[in-house]
C-alpha cells in the first residue's frame, strides 16, 4: 500500500479515542493545529502534546479556522482545526462556509455531549451536527471509538478529492474520553488522501477536440480564470498555454496570480472592477474559462460575458458547468490536465500565433500602457489623507516576487485584486472569496506565515484588513505575539465600515449613512500596547519606510496603520455596477 508511513512504527494498545485522533494526525503528517479546547478535547489535547505535534490556542475558534483555511491555501494540504462543544462548534460556521465555497481541503475536529445525557440539558449542549452540515462538504459523527482511523483517512479522502473542502470530526465526550484496544494494523494513511488535488480526472475527448476548434478558429481568445487553477496548481499549464498560442490571461479575485500580474499577457482583474479585461472580454470571440464559477463579482452581477461569445468551461464541479451562462463546450476535469490536453489538441492543428493574433497581442500591450498612465496619478499621488493606489505602489515596489500578500473582505479584497500586482505564479495573494467574511486578514496571516516558514525561501507576509476588520479579530494580534510571526498587518483607517459607506454615499447622497462610521483609533497605539510594533502612516512619503521597518521586523507583528480618504465617494477602487449603469470596463474614479 502507497502509505507516508509505512517505515514509521506504528502505534498500538490501549489507549483514549483522543489519543487515538492525534496519532492518526500525526501519521497524516498535519502542520499547525488551530484550536481552543473544553472537557470534551482533553484527552486529544494531551495526545498531541505527548507527540510533540504543533497547536495553536486561538482566541476565537473563527479564527483558528481562517488560519486554517491559509495555511491549506499554501500548502496544499488540509488545514486542522478543532472547537468544544456547543458555542465553540458553532463559532466556526462561518469559516467552514468559507472554506467549502472556496474549495479549500480543511478537517474540523468538533467536542459533542456525552452520549449517555445528551437531550437531558447537558452544559453547552446543542444541534451542532445539523447546524454544521450545510457549511462543510461531509459531517462524520465518531460513533464508535474502534472506527476513529478509519473515519479519520475518510475525512482526509474526502477533503482532498473532487473539489475540496472542510469536513468535520465530531467526536461526543465517551469516544473521546473512552479507552480501546487499537491494533498496530489500525493505523495507515494513503499518501493519495494528504495533499490536493488527490486525483485528477481528465476532460470527455469529445469535448476538448470541439473546445480546440473553436479555439483554433478565434481571431480574440480571452482565458478567464479563477481559483480551481491555483486547486489543480496548474500555473505552469496555463503559462505554457497562454505563451504558446498567445492567449491573455483574466483572473478573478480567487484566480489572481493564476498567471504573474507582470506576465504580458495578464490582463488583470474582470468583473464588477477591471483594469482592461473587461473590455477584452465584451469584444471576445472565444472565451476558455478555467476552474471559474462566473459568480456575481466575477460576472458584474450576471451581464457578463454576452450571450453570443463561445464559451469553453473548464472545471472539476460538473455542477458549476452552465450554472447560469449557456456553454458551447463543458469540459469536466482538472484543469491541469484539461490545459495539456487543449494544448496537445491545439498542437495537433498546427495553431499557432499568426499575424492576426501578433495584431491582438500588440493592442493588448498598448491597452496595459495606457491603463498604467491612467492610474498613475493614484499611484504615485500626495494626497492627505493617503490615497488607496499609493499605498498599494509602495507595496508593489517593496514586495518582493516570493511575498505574500492577505486581503481581507470586501474593501480591502478589491483595492488590492485590482492594484496589486504579483511578480510571478502561484499563491501570491490570497483572498477570501468563497464567503468574502471581513475578519480574515490578521488569522490568515498567521496561517500563510506559519505555511512559508516551512520553506526553505520565505518571503514576508503582508495583510491588509480595514479598521471594521480587524476590529472584529483583534484578539489573534495576541496569538501571533505568543507565536512570535513576524507578520506586517496594514490597516486601512477609515475610521468607516468603508465599503458600506460607500454604498450609502451612492445609493442615498451625501450625508445620509447609518451605522457606518467608527471611533477614530491608533492602531499603532494598540498594537504596542500588545507588545508588538506599530507604526502610523499619515503622509503618503512615509509609506515606504513604514513599510521596509515593518517587513524587516523578525520575531512579533507590526502593525501598520495607514490613515486613508475619509470621503466615502471615493472609498471604492472603481464604479460599482449596482449603483451606476456602466457601458465598458470600469475606470478608476
Amino acid at each position: 500500500m502507497d502509505t507516508i508511513n509505512s517505515c514509521i512504527k506504528r502505534p498500538e494498545g490501549r489507549m483514549t479515542g483522543g489519543r487515538a485522533l492525534a496519532e492518526m494526525l500525526k501519521l497524516c503528517g498535519v502542520g499547525p493545529i488551530f484550536g481552543m479546547a473544553g472537557f470534551q478535547l482533553l484527552p486529544y489535547y494531551e495526545g498531541i502534546r505527548s507527540l510533540g505535534m504543533e497547536h495553536y490556542l486561538v482566541n476565537d475558534e473563527r479564527c483558528g479556522a481562517f488560519a486554517a483555511d491559509a495555511y491549506a491555501r499554501m500548502t496544499g494540504r488540509p488545514g486542522v482545526c478543532d472547537a468544544t462543544t456547543g458555542p465553540g462548534a458553532t463559532n466556526l460556521v462561518t469559516s467552514l462556509a468559507e472554506s467549502l465555497n472556496a474549495g479549500v481541503p480543511l478537517i474540523a475536529i468538533t467536542g459533542d455531549t456525552h452520549r449517555a445525557h445528551s437531550w437531558k440539558n447537558m452544559t453547552q449542549e446543542a444541534r451542532q451536527v445539523e447546524i454544521l452540515r450545510p457549511a462543510v462538504k461531509e459531517m462524520i459523527r465518531v460513533e464508535m471509538i474502534e472506527r476513529i482511523p478509519e473515519l479519520v483517512r475518510r475525512a482526509f479522502s474526502v477533503a482532498v478529492s473532487g473539489r475540496p473542502g472542510p469536513v468535520v470530526l465530531d467526536f461526543p465526550e465517551d469516544i473521546m474520553h473512552g479507552e480501546y484496544d487499537f491494533q498496530a494494523s489500525d493505523f495507515f494513511v494513503s499518501d493519495r488522501v494528504l495533499s490536493i488535488p488527490a486525483l485528477r480526472t481528465r476532460p470527455d475527448g469529445d469535448g476538448v477536440n470541439q473546445a480546440a476548434e473553436l479555439l483554433a478558429h478565434s481571431k480574440r481568445p480571452l482565458i478567464l480564470v479563477g481559483g480551481g487553477l491555483h486547486l489543480s496548481n496548474a500555473h505552469a499549464e496555463l503559462q505554457a498555454f497562454a505563451e504558446r498560442f498567445g492567449v491573455p490571461v483574466a483572473n478573478t479575485l480567487s484566480g489572481k496570480g493564476s498567471i504573474a500580474c507582470t506576465h504580458p499577457l495578464s490582463v488583470g482583474l474582470f468583473g464588477r472592477y477591471s483594469r482592461i479585461a473587461n473590455e477584452l472580454l465584451e469584444e471576445a470571440d472565444c472565451l476558455l474559462v478555467v476552474g471559474c464559477k462566473l459568480g456575481e463579482i466575477a460576472s458584474k452581477r450576471y451581464t457578463l460575458p454576452k450571450a453570443n461569445i463561445p464559451i469553453i468551461h473548464l472545471d472539476i464541479s460538473a455542477e458549476e458547468i452552465e450554472r447560469w451562462a449557456p456553454v458551447s463546450v463543458g469540459l469536466w476535469g482538472d484543469a491541469k490536465c484539461g490545459l495539456a490536453d487543449l494544448s496537445e489538441a491545439l498542437d495537433a492543428r498546427r495553431v499557432g500565433i499568426d499575424a492576426d493574433r501578433a495584431q491582438y497581442l500588440e493592442e493588448i500591450r498598448k491597452r496595459r500602457e495606457k491603463w498604467r498612465e491612467e492610474a498613475t496619478p493614484r499611484y504615485e499621488s500626495e494626497e492627505i489623507p493617503i490615497n488607496m493606489g499609493r499605498m498599494l505602489h509602495e507595496l508593489n515596489k517593496i514586495m518582493p516576487d516570493n511575498g505574500v500578500l492577505i486581503v481581507d473582505g470586501g474593501f480591502a479584497a478589491h483595492w488590492g485584486g485590482l492594484l496589486y500586482d504579483t511578480k510571478k505564479a502561484g499563491r501570491g495573494f490570497v483572498a477570501n472569496r468563497g464567503f468574502a467574511s471581513i475578519g480574515y486578514g490578521l488569522p490568515a496571516a498567521i496561517g500563510v506565515k506559519l505555511a512559508v516558514k516551512q520553506k526553505e525561501l520565505s518571503g514576508p507576509v503582508v495583510a491588509i484588513t480595514g479598521d471594521c476588520g480587524f476590529n472584529m479579530t483583534i484578539g489573534e494580534l495576541e496569538t501571533a505575539l505568543r507565536a512570535k510571526l513576524a507578520v506586517t498587518i496594514i490597516i486601512v483607517n477609515n475610521a468607516a465600515s468603508g465599503y458600506i459607506k460607500a454604498l450609502q454615499h451612492s445609493f442615498y447622497g451625501a450625508g445620509n449613512y447609518q451605522s457606518s462610521s467608527l471611533v477614530e483609533t491608533n492602531y499603532a497605539d494598540l498594537a504596542r500596547s500588545f507588545g508588538c510594533k506599530g507604526i502610523r502612516v499619515e503622509n503618503p512619503g512615509d509609506l515606504a519606510a513604514a513599510l521596509a521597518e515593518a517587513m524587516a521586523t523578525n520575531d512579533a507583528p507590526t502593525v501598520v496603520d495607514v490613515v486613508v480618504t475619509r470621503d466615502p465617494a471615493r472609498m471604492l477602487p472603481a464604479v460599482d455596477n449596482r449603483t451606476i449603469k456602466v457601458t465598458s470596463g470600469d475606470r478608476p474614479v
